[in-house]
């Protein structure tokens, strides 16, 4: 999803660059050598790293072993390919898992290892932590300008809608439009619905991450630190799980009841960003929520059949 943005992005603002993509038959990012080798075979000059393995509380406690592997894998493989093949520009994508679970809200930047993580969400949280973290050293020891945003919750076309793996909005989605559609008496939420989260649309997180890779070395470590050099990027506003499930279900016209499973986790209690850092560089969403959520919905209902919904993007 997050690729697929900004590559939309870039293509359509920046038409005379010539971007560089690799599907994940073409190029295993888990392979060091074939990483590096792709490296050393394309002249690169700036490194957009999104790639990831991503999902919501269920895929993240059933396979804690692959999200923290995987993730930490690709992001050393790239990362070190970058230094070594001398690539000047790199912008890390992370998530606002990375704070402690019982954070001050809204969540500034400099509360990152002030305390303990959310446990469903551990083995995530630590992999993207160790790339923010590999991005600065290399900033400290090598003098170089590699940066990291932290975007929200994100959603938007291109999604992973799989109830076994996606996150909670694009997880609600696909239930209410599948009630609706085979006329279903009752959609279940898991948790108690208190738990409340920040949503940000793919495509405004594009428009950051070409915004943040682009500007002036000067302008942008004059707010930073090489010590704390990430940003985050939301929205400032958040709803709870409730709230978002009977928007979803007012949007899709469901007309049962919402079950709350309140055996399953919540995750975090609230999880909302501050995002003073972007705005004094010049950066705010431009996408409201009531718009991006139901062209989101829409998006899923026309393409709910097809191969862009398993996770492809």
């Amino acid at each position: 999803m997050v690729g697929s943005a900004i590559f939309r992005d870039i293509k359509k603002n920046q038409p005379d660059d010539n971007i560089i993509v690799q599907s994940r038959s073409e190029l295993d990012l888990l392979d060091q050598s074939k990483t590096l080798d792709f490296f050393d075979k394309n002249k690169i000059d700036e490194v957009y790293l999104c790639a990831a393995k991503v999902g919501g509380i269920k895929a993240n406690s059933s396979y804690p072993y692959e999200f923290l592997y995987e993730n930490m894998q690709m992001e050393l493989n790239l990362i070190n390919s970058a230094i070594r093949k001398n690539v000047p520009k790199l912008l890390f994508l992370g998530s606002s898992c990375i704070y402690p679970k019982h954070s001050k809200q809204p969540i500034k930047e400099e509360y990152l290892l002030s305390g303990r993580l959310e446990e469903t969400n551990e083995p995530y949280a630590l992999a993207k932590i160790s790339g923010i973290k590999l991005c600065e050293s290399a900033n400290i020891q090598f003098g170089l300008d590699y940066r990291s945003l932290m975007p929200t919750n994100l959603y938007g076309p291109g999604d992973l809608f799989d109830l076994e793996n996606s996150h909670v909005l694009p997880a609600l989605i696909s239930k209410f439009v599948d009630a609706v559609q085979n006329n279903n008496e009752k959609v279940t939420v898991w948790g108690s619905g208190t738990a409340r989260r920040e949503f940000l649309h793919v495509d405004d997180l594009a428009k950051a991450a070409v915004y943040f890779l682009n500007m002036d070395q000067d302008k942008f470590w004059e707010k930073n630190s090489k010590n704390i050099s990430h940003i985050n990027i939301g929205t400032g506003l958040d709803i709870s799980i409730l709230e978002l499930a009977h928007l979803i279900k007012k949007i899709t016209k469901f007309k049962g009841e919402i079950s709350l499973d309140k055996t399953k986790p919540d995750g975090m209690p609230q999880k909302l960003l501050n995002i003073d850092k972007a705005a004094l560089l010049g950066w705010e969403p431009e996408i409201l929520f009531s718009d991006g959520l139901i062209n989101t919905i829409k998006w899923y209902e026309e393409n709910k059949s097809s191969n862009s919904l398993r996770g492809l993007g």
